[in-house]
């Protein structure tokens, strides 16, 4: 044995070795196709998903959940009967004291259902009579990373496939020009550091990798390392990709390794994206109409105003499932400035998204789900004051919406005590809200299934009901 080889290659060599990889590959095949087998496996609402993740945790008291009874309380110590002895973070479980912080924002009613919206998202007022709020979500996970990874993947744990690879997995594309999975990432708004973002979020875990998501930045090269070098001809660029490919097929035809196949996939559709990504991100075809309805930072690539756009854009071309993380969402402290700067950016475009795809006609089967991975506290977290307060971690309930795809119109699900920090009424899981996502889609969460050493997992792994009250 050469001390270059692989251990694949070594047993590559016996032909007995061959034959065992070989039959494990296709039993492995069948096995996902035999999971896959007729999907959908119902009538789906939604053809498409576009997922507005507000990274850090947007506070459900100043957002949606309002609570006007906490006037009266504010400065005061939050009672043991509502906290219950429950589990808190590091960062707030040595303060002596957990006051009461109301909100320090005015809410006013909107839409036919007289939903109570903050005076720091008025565009959204605009949507109310379209939207589906949750205010119910719960979830396992304290503190950030579980938590994003919970919501993404189905697991707190690193390493399961995220919801756009799952997706993807079990309903391929609509497009042959561009991925199935797009991501992508908005710069913050608020003055304080937020939460890094890891590129595992939206990879795809143990299924094969072409079903992970594709990161699209802002700037002028959208996607690293796509376009060709100085000198090399569209045409010296599909005689190397054919050699390569050849190359490829006998590695796959000798070792069965499903990555080869996907890494000549991948170079195919990066050679169909030289041509389709400057064109998706190209605006200057977009009427001026546009710019008015999401806000002149549509014009500014990296923001969640362009950011909506493309995600509109990117949808519009077949794009399954459109994944979009806007970070800063983290108000520990300084809350009413910082929750104000990340409205203020993002207000304005999620709701234009919304209207824009009405428009267009494309609502009735686009799902569009906003919502962080947890929510806030009632107390504050630092020093209280009339004009100032943080507020820490809260699992144990916050606020999503969805529209669009079949999801009920103009509706509200679900009931917080009068201090938002337990439910009262219609609890909603996480792997609930990923359950229905799936449901939306024609797909039953429980038989969308891959065989990973030796067990069959699903993105909701053993959990998850569809919220039938939220559907159309």
């Amino acid at each position: 044995m050469s001390i270059y080889e692989t251990r694949r290659q070594l047993i590559g060599k016996g032909a007995k070795a061959i034959g065992l990889a070989a039959l494990a590959n296709l039993l492995e095949r069948d096995g996902a196709a035999a999971a896959m087998a007729g999907l959908p496996h119902h009538a789906p609402t939604a053809k498409r998903v576009i997922w507005l993740h507000q990274s850090g945790g947007p506070s459900q008291l100043d957002l949606f959940d309002y609570k006007p009874q906490l006037k009266k309380h504010h400065g005061t110590e939050l009672p043991g009967s509502v906290r219950m002895g429950q589990r808190i973070t590091g960062m707030t479980s040595g303060q002596a004291s957990f006051p009461v912080a109301s909100s320090i924002f005015k809410f006013e009613q909107a839409g036919k259902a007289g939903m109570w919206m903050s005076e720091v998202i008025p565009h959204h007022k605009k949507i109310a009579d379209e939207i589906t709020v949750i205010k119910s979500v719960h979830t396992d996970a304290i503190n950030h990373d579980p938590a994003i990874t919970f919501i993404q993947s189905g697991s707190q744990q690193p390493g399961r496939p995220s919801m756009g690879a799952w997706v993807s997995y079990g309903l391929g594309s609509e497009t042959q020009e561009l991925p199935a999975y797009v991501v992508l990432l908005s710069q913050q708004a608020s003055v304080n550091a937020d939460q890094p973002l890891f590129s595992r979020l939206w990879g795809s875990g143990f299924l094969p990798s072409r079903y992970q998501g594709v990161r699209l930045r802002g700037g002028k090269e959208p996607v690293l390392y796509l376009a060709d070098p100085p000198g090399v001809s569209r045409t010296d660029r599909r005689e190397m990709l054919d050699a390569v490919g050849a190359l490829n097929k006998m590695r796959e035809e000798a070792y069965h390794d499903p990555e080869i196949d996907t890494r000549v996939q991948q170079y195919e559709m990066a050679y169909k994206m030289q041509a389709s990504v400057p064109e998706l991100t190209d605006f200057s075809k977009e009427p001026e109409s546009t710019f008015a309805l999401y806000g002149d930072d549509a014009r500014k690539p990296g923001t969640y105003a362009a950011n909506c756009l493309l995600a509109r854009r990117l949808v519009e071309r077949g794009v399954r499932f459109v994944q979009l993380y806007h970070k800063g969402w983290d108000q520990h402290g300084n809350l009413p400035r910082d929750l104000a700067l990340q409205c203020k950016a993002s207000d304005q475009a999620a709701a234009a998204l919304v209207l824009d795809l009405k428009q267009r006609g494309m609502l009735k089967d686009t799902l569009v789900v906003w919502g962080g991975e947890f929510g806030r506290t009632v107390y504050c977290q630092g020093r209280l004051t009339e004009t100032d307060y943080g507020r820490d971690h809260h699992p144990r309930n916050f606020a999503m919406w969805m529209a669009g795809g079949g999801i009920k119109q103009g509706f509200q699900l679900g009931e917080t005590d009068d201090f938002s920090y337990n439910i009262t009424a219609d609890p909603v899981h996480i792997h609930d809200i990923q359950a229905t996502l799936l449901h939306c889609l024609g797909i039953d969460h429980t038989r969308l299934t891959y065989k990973f050493q030796g067990r069959w997992f699903r993105l909701t792994d053993v959990h998850g009901n569809v919220v039938k009250k939220v559907l159309a």
